[in-house]
Order: structure tokens, then C-alpha cells, then sequence
């Protein structure tokens, strides 16, 4: 059933996986992001493309995972909450999220690794499973498109919301601040997934 309330709580969920804060410091370190265009047409298509792995592991992650692979939830659940550990505690320690190669372009980017994975990652498709088989597809996607759209409008401010970052001097701060939730979640994600699998003994 779709309701206001567990729309919400999906939405600030998926939101806390994808990290739109990230994004922000990623494509601001990015020579060619200074133009609009670029970062408007980079944006555009790693929000589509991670948009559509998304609605595809909500249409046929569950059918294609249990009934194909045999693996059950907990397994994602594990290893999304492993991946995402070193995502933040590589915050937390080394202040920053993902370091890219200074002779590559912002357009090369744009698939991986921000559509995949700074946008649909292992923690963002395990929970978009997880949620598809708690509330539905229909609210999940639903979720997800909300999500995925308000990460993008982070994605189009990142250049000013950098700079005022800067300005204030709490460009580390908030990077170690995300990486300490970012780590939270997935240390809670791990023992899910434990206590998932613990029932089935």
C-alpha cells in the first residue's frame, strides 16, 4: 500500500545510500565541471543510466537473484554493507570518497563511476531489492526516482555548494561527518544481513 509516510522514510534512505554530498565533491574537483553544459550533460546521464539499474534490480532482482542464483537477501545485504564500509571509513580516515585520475575527463565519468557505483552501488541496489520486497515495486520505484532526482540537483549545484563549502572551511568536516553515517549505515546493513541469515539456521 502506498502510503506518505513509508514513501518518506524509503526516499531519505535511498537518499543516505546515494550520498549526494559525494557527488558534489567529486564532480567539483573536476577541471571541465566548470561548464555548465558539461556538468549538466554528465549529470543527466549518470542519473539515467543509475536510474535504469536501479528500476531493474526492482523489476528483476528478486525473480533473477533467488530463483536463477539462489542468493538470498542477506547476501547483499552483507556484501553492500562491506562495500560501503570502505566507501566511509575512507572518508573518515583519508577525507575523500573517490579519487579520480586526473587525466581523465568529467565525461568519462559519467558511467563509472558516478552512474555506478557513487549512484547505484552494491548498498543502493541491495536496498532497492530489499524495499521492492517489503513495499512493492511501484513504491519502490517511486522512491528511488525521487531519490535519484533530488541527487541530481546536488549534482547540478556542486560547483556553487562547493565553493560555499569552501568558503566556511567545512569542506572536511563534512566529508569525515558523511563518511561517519555513510559507515553507521553499513555496519547496520551487516548486521541485518547477519540476523537475516541467523534466522535461517
Amino acid at each position: 500500500m502506498l502510503t506518505l509516510q513509508t514513501l518518506a522514510a524509503s526516499t531519505i534512505y535511498l537518499l543516505a545510500l546515494i550520498n549526494p554530498i559525494s557527488k558534489v565533491f567529486f564532480l567539483a574537483s573536476a577541471e571541465d565541471a566548470k561548464r555548465g553544459r558539461d556538468l549538466l550533460l554528465v549529470s543527466l546521464e549518470s542519473s539515467a543510466a543509475a536510474l535504469l539499474i536501479l528500476v531493474v534490480f526492482i523489476i528483476l532482482g528478486n525473480v533473477v537473484f533467488t530463483s536463477v542464483f539462489h542468493v538470498d537477501i542477506y547476501s547483499f545485504e552483507i556484501l553492500g554493507g562491506i562495500v560501503l564500509f570502505t566507501l566511509g571509513y575512507r572518508a573518515l580516515t583519508r577525507g575523500v570518497f573517490y579519487e579520480a585520475q586526473e587525466s581523465q575527463r568529467l565525461s568519462e565519468h559519467a558511467i563509472m563511476p558516478l552512474a555506478s557505483p557513487l549512484i547505484a552501488g552494491p548498498a543502493t541496489i541491495t536496498a532497492v531489492i530489499a524495499l521492492t520486497a517489503q513495499n512493492g515495486a511501484l513504491q519502490t520505484s517511486l522512491s528511488t526516482f525521487i531519490a535519484v532526482a533530488v541527487n541530481f540537483v546536488f549534482m547540478l549545484l556542486s560547483i556553487p555548494l562547493f565553493r560555499f563549502l569552501r568558503h566556511y572551511n567545512m569542506v572536511g568536516a563534512l566529508i569525515r561527518v558523511t563518511g561517519l553515517i555513510v559507515s553507521m549505515i553499513s555496519v547496520q546493513l551487516i548486521l541485518e544481513g547477519l540476523r537475516n541469515w541467523a534466522e535461517t539456521l
